[in-house]
């Protein structure tokens, strides 16, 4: 199970990431995202942690509007097909789940069956249909649909 470590609002709050390669980028433009979304506990941009180690990232894309979020995550090039993006998103759901057990929990993916979408499909989420993003043009967007993940939760609060 990985952990989920907090990007704060300042990059001053965030020198332990400054000098990890995977995290620099992630970080900067987490900040800026702050900068146009507000900073919204525990609706905020996270790295994911494994046995002390980074290896991956996600956070929830603005506090929720009309009781529903999106969720974002992705796992460090050395980390892949280890599961460890299952996990993340597993315990992005279980955090927005703990915080608020009536928000809807929503994802977009490229429309196509690509690891993404099968992370998805584990964590109890359904393709609902194709929509446009401002971002990323066409995506599929998938709903969450439980059960409920429980409150197994790893957050670190460094």
């Amino acid at each position: 199970m990985v952990d989920l470590v907090q990007i704060k609002e300042t990059l001053e709050e965030n020198k332990e990431f400054e000098g990890h390669p995977e995290c620099h980028t992630i970080l900067r433009m987490t900040l800026d995202y702050y900068r146009v979304i507000g900073f919204n506990p525990p609706w905020i941009g996270y790295f994911a942690s494994l046995r002390g180690k980074l290896v991956g990232s996600g956070g929830y894309k603005g506090k929720p509007v009309d009781n529903k979020i999106e969720i974002a995550y992705g796992t460090f090039p050395d980390f892949a097909n280890q599961g460890i993006g299952t996990s993340i998103c597993r315990e992005l759901v279980v955090l927005a789940r703990k915080t608020d057990p009536e928000v809807i929990i929503t994802a977009r993916t490229l429309p196509e069956n690509g690891f993404s979408s099968k992370i998805l499909q584990k964590n109890n989420f359904r393709q609902q249909g194709i929509v446009f993003d401002k971002d990323d043009g066409y995506v599929w967007e998938w709903l969450y649909e439980g059960p409920d993940t429980g409150d197994g939760i790893n957050i670190s609060l460094k």
